[in-house]
């Protein structure tokens, strides 16, 4: 296995646990707690599904982490490439790494005060959620920006169908005017779904194409050669 076959397949093994994370900790979990304009119904949830609240909370944190590696990595495997395009991958990554750190804050902060349980910290912890909401919502910018140059890189490293590529910068593309929709029409909930789904088309393409495929051995020969003389 070459070496750019082994950082392809580490990279796909970080954007799988990107995935996963996300799932458990933003799309089941939080559900599970979070009941929009009901101060009182999340609080009681956050109370009574303690233990719950606090996996999604490793979730929300194992998102932080596996979206950073993942970025380093694609960092790793494109830069070959074109080592601006790969950089602002990584650069857009790892902000949106931060963003949903900031929004692991605010969920964190709700369980303890909804642990306090009196009639001001049901209304603090919904609030709390609330802007564990926004921070995933703005975090749509820095996702979409950050699939553009992957589906460019995709598409321009030879070694990825260009099929991927352009469902990936459509992706993006999409991401990021779900955020506009969200913000200009937040009842357009509906838009807002149907925009992101190229985006979920590419990624699990990627993981898959990643972890299944790698890169070609011939690819993969002459991109580590590349790397060793760079």
């Amino acid at each position: 296995m070459t070496n750019t076959k082994r950082t392809a397949r580490i990279t796909g093994l970080a954007y799988l646990g990107l995935a996963v994370t996300g799932f458990l900790g933003f799309l089941f979990i939080r559900e599970q707690l979070y009941v929009p304009d009901d101060a009182a119904r999340t609080a009681a949830n956050l109370i009574t599904h303690e233990s719950l609240a606090r996996l999604g909370v490793l979730a929300d944190l194992g998102m932080v982490l596996t979206q950073a590696v993942t970025a380093v990595w694609f960092w790793k495997l494109f830069r070959p490439v074109d080592p601006v395009a790969a950089g602002s991958l990584a650069v857009f990554g790892l902000v949106n790494s931060v963003t949903i750190l900031g929004g692991t804050m605010f969920s964190t902060t709700a369980l303890d005060v909804a642990l306090r349980a009196d009639t001001a910290s049901a209304t603090q912890a919904l609030l709390l959620y609330e802007l564990n909401g926004a921070a995933f919502t703005l975090g749509a910018l820095f996702f979409g920006l950050w699939l553009m140059p992957m589906g460019w890189l995709a598409v321009r490293s030879g070694f990825m169908p260009r099929p991927l590529g352009w469902i990936l910068q459509a992706g993006g593309v999409g991401y990021v005017l779900s955020l506009i929709v969200a913000v200009t029409l937040p009842d357009a909930t509906g838009a807002v779904s149907a925009l992101v789904v190229p985006a979920t088309i590419g990624e699990f393409w990627m993981v898959g194409y990643l972890l299944v495929k790698g890169v070609s051995d011939r690819a993969g020969q002459a991109m580590s050669a590349q790397v060793a003389t760079a």
